[in-house]
């Protein structure tokens, strides 16, 4: 087995196959037997260890259990199961949910720390490069550079970078969207996005909002975090297909009513 930073190659079925290590999403052992799962829905069977998996895969990648590995990045939430992106559940050992849940939020911090930069990229190509880990991952991901007007006022943005899951969630063909402003794709933009956006490219600020987006017209769970110098990156969930169970707590079960109470009067 070889391993450089974006490619594996392991053996299955007396084949060598090289593998984006950026698109494993999880490794789970069935006796002998390695299932690589792939952010496509691909499986590859591989009689590797996971103990050689685990080193070939790198950081980014937790052991959840006995038998199974998995990418950090990957992980939605963490309920009595892990909720991954792809909208698969897994089980873990729920003994160790408190060591898990750090460990996941550490990796997924790090994961995004290596993404932030002080070089801007000179093209959508250099862009796809640098983030080649979001290309075929099934979580909606752009960079965007924050526009100001002449007197420094923030009042839009462009998208430098976006991969196919967000131009999927947007409703808009990814070659539309990249190096177009926001304002220019959805004239009825709303202008508290910039708040959270301007915050996170301007003051290196992380945060996390569930707001309705009425360009799209849905309820968005966002994750923004700074990257290149007035840029900001962002992660983007439809709330409306996200899976949900009962192990939320009382705000959250009232913030997930009222969102479902309103989605509801939205369709009549």
């Amino acid at each position: 087995m070889q391993r450089d930073s974006r490619v594996m190659t392991i053996e299955s079925h007396k084949r060598e196959i090289p593998i984006a290590v950026d698109s494993v999403l999880y490794v789970m052992m069935r006796r002998n037997i390695a299932e690589i799962h792939m952010a496509d829905g691909t499986v590859y069977n591989t009689r590797l260890t996971l103990k050689e998996l685990a080193k070939a895969l790198g950081d980014g990648f937790i052991r959840v259990q006995r038998g199974c590995l998995v990418s950090a990045m990957a992980v939605r939430r963490v309920t009595d199961r892990l909720i991954l992106c792809s909208g698969e559940t897994l089980d873990y050992s729920l003994r160790r949910r408190a060591d898990i849940e750090k460990e996941l939020k550490e990796k997924q911090r790090q994961a995004i720390r290596n993404i932030c930069d002080d070089a801007v990229p000179k093209s959508y190509e250099a862009y796809r490069e640098h983030y080649r880990s979001f290309e075929t991952l099934p979580i909606a991901f752009t960079d965007i550079e924050i526009v100001y007007d002449d007197e420094r006022n923030a009042v839009d943005w462009i998208f430098r970078y976006a991969n196919e899951a967000l131009a999927k969630l947007e409703e808009v063909p990814l070659e539309m969207i990249i190096g177009r402003s926001f304002g220019s794709l959805f004239p009825n933009m709303d202008a508290k996005w910039l708040t959270y956006y301007e915050r996170a490219a301007v003051y290196g600020e992380s945060l996390k909002v569930i707001d309705y987006s009425p360009e799209i017209d849905k309820f968005l769970d966002v994750m923004c975090f700074p990257t290149f110098r007035g840029h900001c990156g962002c992660i983007l969930y439809d709330i409306n297909e996200m899976t949900f169970d009962g192990d939320i707590g009382a705000k959250q079960k009232a913030l997930l009513l009222c969102i479902s109470k309103m989605l509801g009067n939205a369709g009549h």
